[in-house]
């Protein structure tokens, strides 16, 4: 007993005391880190997880003792010791161990984010050691123990370098030993640097770039080092979790998918919750505007003197400055054969110029911020202006609310803010989504221009190499807004007339002609004005002439409507799903046509349908139109068929309630009333758009509407676009689409002697645009027989719609083509 109470306070004194040497370790370790971690910079947000700096330490100490016992001779056992060791394992190599082990110890403090996996270090350092060591101790003679006459293995490879080297070279000679030994080595240095082999030759060329001066790299740029990186950091569950693969390798869908692609370029950073003084400068966080190309809000009161002061000890981390404007679009490493030994390659990212570059404050939006405080004031409600996030066309003001203030004590003053701000189109968020605020949009004085070729040149776009990819403009905060049009899956765009609902189609197509290659996207072109779509007559993508005739548009849509049953088809036989998955058997090889078929099975291109004008469809044959937009939009999103339906009329009689059902994406750009507004998006804020690209954007899954600047592409852009695409192929039309339909009954041998009648009858109904049985009575003074036989004839031909009841014949036929159809009907 007396034993036992004497051990417990000395086993808690030992305890304490290795506690303490623990703490001292750990704290000198902290240190040297840190001091290491100070050198440069990009080195002060890692996480705690990799500060691994009790290991550096532990290296560096080693590394220390192991280069006094071999460089400088250290007396002694240990020092002896030491030298026997190294130089009987390494040999001759053994001076570079200190240099090694020091290497590896600042490695694992300052970057221990860029080490990867310790699996993956560990098998490229053992490779470029074994590798090395075998070719030194081949060099020297291939010395074996117990012969002195070869030399000693301390001067060659040492005991690794002579088992490495001896099995080789016995097995089969030095000469074929050697060559292996240096892909040995090879293949441990990209290991250790996560290189594949195909990035080899872009990061050589990457790094002559650098050495010559002849690019700039912007820090988000994907770039080979990062994606290889990326892809090797991650362990094989993360890396399948990231590409959305299942058990087989195959895609999968993930749930809660949005068509708006992540990682949009803006700042996240929290704000500061104090209110804003407008008389007092901002702290600009870099001179050359690297905190305003950020879309960083901007920073006041006592925040910013400190930051002048130059004390940052305490003050929020600096914004990652947004890539810029000028930043080329990468081309493809490996580009699509289209047919034979033809290669297409994509247009130069150069073409798509520069737009305006973001301002994050100016002194327009800081006097509104002054007039909004004043607004407040004069009610007495306890509200105030916390910052402020400015886009290219309009400025969200958050404002926060005081204990027990109503929101709609604010949102009743929209009339007032209006009237203080001078403009009609304020608009009010009450909240913010996500935030516990109140955003109050109102239009900028001094706009920006969003160009298209800075939208498909972000790191948002880039990383996304799905064809179907679209760059729509920038949103309220700055950041760009990027969708995947294959998951919209169909979108309906309106807005009158100048609000930008051309200028977006035309951003649409030149993002599909930038992006992807005739292979893997074909598109269809509706025209009915004739004069918006003409700059992209004869692209390789169109399996048609652009389509101007309603008549024929009904037509095309109704041939979209056989080629998604086709397709459809083909998936059901072979037991796919998707058309994804249907095109990737067909490029492995995988699925082959039954016997005796003489059938090649080829992918399926991915089909755009774009309708320039609604309206003019709906006028000639609402009935097939709304039958085979609803038939597409239901089923054509597993046969990778997807519809742009656009209209500057968003009435109930165009956009009727079956197509808005079956139509889940809207794109709603300035209306003329707030119907309209609730016909397009289901809610009122279209009408309160300042138009010339502004838009609100409701993405399928999406509760509220996302405001954003279209972005806008130029005349000359397009038109260079389309010459460099039409310069590489020609376009390659379907037959079986532009070839025509023919009547839907035949009826020639009825006609009989009533030919010139039928004529009379047609140019009566084209000429007057009305369609009636009991018109044809009257002026061709027939009896209601052979009327109604008439008009069965011409509904046949395509004259006339089918009956409706009581009401008028739908005329089909322009008096422009009436010469066409007398021809085509007297067999001319």
């Amino acid at each position: 007993m007396p034993k036992t109470s004497n051990a417990g306070p000395f086993a808690a004194a030992m305890l304490a005391l290795a506690r303490g040497l623990v703490k001292v370790w750990i704290g000198i370790a902290h240190l040297l880190g840190s001091m290491v971690r100070g050198i440069g910079h990009g080195a002060r947000d890692l996480d705690p997880a990799h500060r691994r700096d009790g290991a550096g330490l532990t290296l560096i100490g080693l590394a220390f003792v192991v280069a006094a016992a071999i460089w400088w001779d250290m007396p002694g056992a240990v020092g002896k010791g030491l030298r026997v060791a190294v130089g009987g394992s390494v040999g001759m190599l053994g001076w570079a161990v200190p240099l090694m082990l020091l290497f590896i110890a600042l490695r694992t403090m300052r970057h221990p984010d860029r080490n990867g996996p310790a699996g993956r270090q560990v098998i490229g350092w053992t490779a470029v050691s074994l590798g090395v060591l075998g070719l030194v101790h081949i060099a020297n003679g291939l010395p074996r123990p117990g012969n002195p006459s070869d030399g000693r293995l301390q001067d060659a490879g040492g005991a690794i370098g002579y088992v490495v080297s001896s099995l080789l070279s016995d097995l089969l000679t030095q000469y074929v030993a050697a060559p292996l030994l240096v892909l040995l080595s090879i293949f441990g240095a990209l290991v250790v640097t996560g290189t594949p082999i195909y990035a080899i030759p872009l990061r050589v060329r990457a790094a002559f770039d650098v050495l010559l001066g002849r690019t700039e790299l912007p820090a988000d740029a994907p770039s080979v080092t990062a994606a290889a990186d990326d892809t090797v950091r991650l362990t094989r569950k993360e890396r399948r979790a990231k590409a959305a693969l299942d058990e087989d390798g195959e895609p999968t869908i993930k749930p809660y998918d949005s068509p708006v692609l992540e990682g949009r370029e803006i700042n996240k950073r929290g704000r500061k919750k104090a209110p804003i003084d407008p008389d007092e400068e901002p702290y600009d966080v870099d001179a050359d505007g690297a905190a305003a190309a950020a879309g960083a809000p901007p920073i006041y009161g006592a925040v910013a003197g400190a930051m002048k002061a130059g004390s940052k000890k305490d003050s929020e981390p600096e914004p990652a400055p947004e890539p810029p404007p000028h930043t080329p679009l990468p081309q493809r490493v490996e580009q699509l054969s289209l047919s034979g030994d033809i290669t297409y390659t994509l247009p130069d990212g150069q073409i798509l110029k520069p737009g305006s570059v973001h301002k994050a404050r100016t002194k327009a939006s800081d006097a509104v911020v002054g007039k909004l405080t004043e607004v407040f004031d004069q009610f007495g409600i306890d509200a105030q202006v916390t910052g402020y996030t400015r886009g290219p066309t309009v400025t969200r003001y958050e404002v926060e609310l005081g204990s027990a203030v109503k929101v709609e004590k604010v949102t009743a003053l929209s009339k007032n803010i209006a009237y203080a701000v001078a403009s009609a189109d304020v608009r009010i968020l009450s909240p913010i989504p996500g935030k516990s605020a109140i955003g109050i949009e109102i239009p900028n004085v001094d706009k920006e221009i969003v160009s298209l070729g800075d939208v498909i040149r972000s790191a948002t776009a880039r990383n996304d190499h799905h064809p179907m990819v679209a760059g729509l403009g920038k949103d309220v905060e700055g950041g760009f807004v990027v969708a995947n049009m294959a998951k919209m899956p169909h979108l309906l765009v309106a807005g009158a007339t100048g609000s930008g609902k051309s200028s977006f189609v035309n951003s649409l197509i030149t993002s599909v002609l930038m992006r992807s290659t005739p292979d893997e996207v074909r598109m269809v072109l509706v025209d009915p004005k004739r004069v918006e779509l003409n700059n992209y007559e004869g692209i390789p993508h169109l399996i048609t002439p652009i389509i101007t005739s309603a008549k024929k548009a009904a037509e095309a849509l109704q041939w979209v409507v056989r080629e998604m049953d086709m397709r459809y088809d083909d998936l059901a036989a072979f037991g796919f799903r998707h058309v994804d998955d249907f095109n990737k058997a067909v490029r492995g090889g995988k699925i082959k046509p039954p016997p005796g078929s003489e059938r090649t099975l080829t992918p399926y291109p991915y089909l755009l349908v774009i309708v320039d004008e609604l309206a003019d469809l709906m006028m000639v044959a609402p009935r097939d139109v709304e039958d085979s937009i609803v038939r597409i939009t239901q089923l054509a999103r597993a046969a990778g068929i997807h519809l742009v339906l656009a209209t500057q009329r968003p009435s109930v009689d165009v956009v009727t309630g079956l197509i808005k059902a079956n139509v889940p994406s809207r794109l709603a750009f300035a209306t003329s009333s707030l119907a309209d507004s609730r016909v397009i998006l289901d809610q009122p804020g279209a009408e309160k758009l300042v138009g010339q690209g502004d838009g609100l954007f409701l993405p399928m899954g999406a509760s509220k509407p996302m405001r954003i600047q279209g972005a806008w592409v130029t005349e000359n852009e397009i038109r260079a676009v389309v010459e460099h695409c039409k310069e590489q192929l020609q376009p390659t039309y379907r037959e079986d689409l532009i070839a025509p339909t023919g009547p839907s009954k035949d009826l020639d041998d009825e006609i009989g002697d009533d030919l010139d009648l039928v004529v009379q009858a047609a140019e009566l109904i084209v000429s007057t645009q009305f369609g009636s049985t009991s018109m044809l009575q009257r002026k061709l003074r027939v009896g209601f027989a052979k009327a109604g036989r008439l008009m069965d004839i011409l509904e046949s031909r395509g004259v006339v719609g089918p009956s409706e009841g009581s009401k008028a014949r739908d005329v089909l036929v322009k008096p422009d083509d009436l010469e066409d159809f007398v021809a085509t009907l007297r067999g001319e």
